[in-house]
């Protein structure tokens, strides 16, 4: 079946799909010996021969197992394979012999909870941009919002940098006499989007815990540990109808 070059590469573990098709237009790629400089130029692992820098990727698509990692992440870690600036990474909380893998979405680096690690570019793109995936996260907020600036929350908020975030659950939970505390439901990932909101009603976030991720949770998980995702975990975000929660 033909797939778009930068796809197979993300599938072969070369490369991010993004460095991908820096790769493809820096004419890094070739289809049975021609380059191709064009990005979304598909071509067929069974047939074709597929060459990045040279190196045929085929056997690395024959051979490759795919792997599914939840993550308890850290604060002080990026959501990310790479970094230039040289900071912790959470490819850097599993062992080499995993493979190469990349975060699918992302926590913003003082934020912690589960986040899946992986292979699979097909599993990355489903999960991260689909808007019936739910994250659920624990919030710990400054003061305590009174019930017009969660209600406010609840429909929706216009952000400083223009994005309009969605309707969203929020749950309140035992508060304490400085500190709000509430569980948020989310079915979209704008940068820093809850911490953005509740600035938005003037109450700045102090904690921020991602405990669930569609039907995958996992309290027992240490942070900074990982463990494999099962087979049924893995098919929940097909077989649920995509991954509702």
């Amino acid at each position: 079946m033909q797939e778009r070059l930068q796809k197979l590469i993300a599938q072969a573990g070369i490369a991010s799909r993004r460095a991908a098709e820096r790769l493809i237009e820096a004419g890094e790629v070739s289809v049975n010996g021609e380059i191709v400089m064009t990005l979304g130029t598909k071509a067929d692992p069974e047939t074709d021969h597929i060459k990045v820098g040279g190196k045929l990727i085929n056997p690395k698509l024959s051979q490759r197992e795919t792997v599914y990692v939840l993550l308890n992440k850290p604060k002080g870690y990026l959501s990310s394979a790479a970094d230039p600036e040289g900071r912790n990474l959470v490819t850097d909380l599993v062992p080499p012999r995993l493979g190469k893998l990349h975060p699918v979405g992302r926590l913003d680096y003082n934020t912690e909870g589960l986040i899946i690690l992986t292979n699979d570019g097909v599993f990355t793109n489903l999960v991260a941009s689909s808007k019936t995936v739910a994250k659920v996260y624990e919030v710990k907020v400054k003061g305590l919002p009174n019930a017009n600036a969660v209600n406010k929350l609840r429909r929706g908020v216009t952000l400083e940098d223009g994005f309009r975030t969605a309707p969203a659950e929020i749950k309140e939970l035992k508060h304490t006499d400085s500190n709000g505390w509430y569980e948020v439901t989310l079915h979209e990932g704008h940068n820093q989007q809850i911490r953005k909101m509740f600035d938005s009603v003037g109450h700045s976030v102090v904690k921020l815990k991602r405990i669930s991720i569609g039907h995958i949770k996992d309290a027992r998980i240490a942070v900074g540990a990982y463990r494999l995702l099962d087979e049924d975990e893995i098919k929940g975000f097909t077989t649920r109808g995509k991954a509702k929660s």
